[in-house]
């Protein structure tokens, strides 16, 4: 550091400012600090930084080990929203989402010396077991099954399904039937409940709940079914990847999309612009529910049991529509 100020011909001060990121310094005498680091490839030290100020500058995220685009997606976004904070982050997966896991992986991460953990908890067991293991210790939880005892960030799932079933309702059709989620993920649960609180909310008819997964396959076999309905004119599936298996199914059915069924998803996957016809969905800003996650997690750092601490960040997804969706044909 020394030898920077030197070279940028500042005092050692003045580079601690702009390598902390401090916002009082001039923009001309940033800029020859930033280019003597450069020029003298100067790397902080994360150890003598934590040595110094009794800080880690790491974070913990526990990940769920799923091929599933929800936690996948949560968990880079969560990733990137700590390395643009500055933060070094420190990521271990599990496979179960049972207590032991849990356990396991918080004391894994509490050996690396992490100041917080964003945990990925899609289900209440875990979020329960990350209550217990983190008492008193800064934690967020992100996605449903989220524990009171926690802040949380995570999608308001319940107003997202009620956004893709009144779009349903405003386009004309008497009622929409839902292939709804595993049920046993609260995000399940939410958007059934939304679901059906709109069509209440319409005095529509509420049809049985079709049961299924978030798996293209389940959706599939669902949409064969649901095919055989001639009633059925409007889908809202818990998924894109269900969306994509009745999309399959109702081609293979001789019943055209949107011409005699609307169908939407959930989630927003990239890919959903591409399916035949392409997709209306509702979609998850991951990267700002990262960001969210973090809003909720720094604070703690220095104030821990703090109890005017924010406990909850509902973030609303977006209806995007395209194709899928259309007015009934009488």
């Amino acid at each position: 550091m020394r030898d920077v100020a030197e070279l940028a011909g500042v005092s050692a001060q003045t580079v601690s400012r702009v390598v902390n990121g401090h916002p009082y310094v001039a923009d001309h005498t940033r800029q020859r600090v930033l280019d003597a680091m450069r020029t003298l490839d100067y790397q902080r030290n994360p150890a003598a930084r934590a040595l110094a100020t009794r800080r880690s500058g790491t974070l913990g995220i526990i990940g769920y080990e799923s091929p599933l685009y929800g936690p996948t997606s949560m968990l880079y976004a969560i990733e990137g929203a700590a390395r643009a904070a500055d933060y070094f982050v420190s990521v271990v997966s599990v496979r179960h989402l049972d207590r032991r896991s849990v356990l396991d992986a918080v004391d894994w991460l509490r050996r690396q010396s992490v100041e917080g953990i964003i945990a990925i908890a899609p289900k209440p067991a875990m979020a329960s077991a990350l209550a217990m293991a983190t008492a008193g210790s800064p934690c967020v939880t992100v996605g449903g099954g989220s524990s009171e005892a926690i802040p949380r960030a995570q999608i308001d799932n319940a107003a997202g399904a009620r956004l893709a079933t009144q779009h349903l309702l405003d386009l004309g059709h008497r009622t929409v039937h839902h292939l709804a989620g595993p049920p046993d993920w609260p995000e399940a649960d939410e958007r059934e409940a939304g679901w059906r609180a709109a069509l209440q909310a319409a005095g529509a008819p509420i049809p049985p709940v079709v049961p299924g997964d978030w798996t293209a396959c389940t959706g599939y076999e669902q949409g064969v079914r649901l095919a055989r309905d001639p009633s059925v004119r409007a889908i809202f599936c818990a998924s894109d990847q269900l969306a994509l298996g009745v999309l399959r199914a109702l081609h293979e059915a001789g019943r055209s999309v949107p011409d005699e069924v609307s169908v939407v998803g959930f989630d927003g996957i990239p890919d959903a612009a591409q399916f035949l016809p392409p997709l209306t969905t509702v979609r998850q800003d991951f990267a700002e529910l990262g960001r969210r996650s973090l809003g909720l997690l720094l604070p703690q750092l220095d104030r821990v049991g703090d109890p005017a601490i924010r406990r909850c960040d509902l973030l609303l997804p977006e209806l995007v529509t395209r194709r899928s969706t259309a007015a009934p044909h009488r």
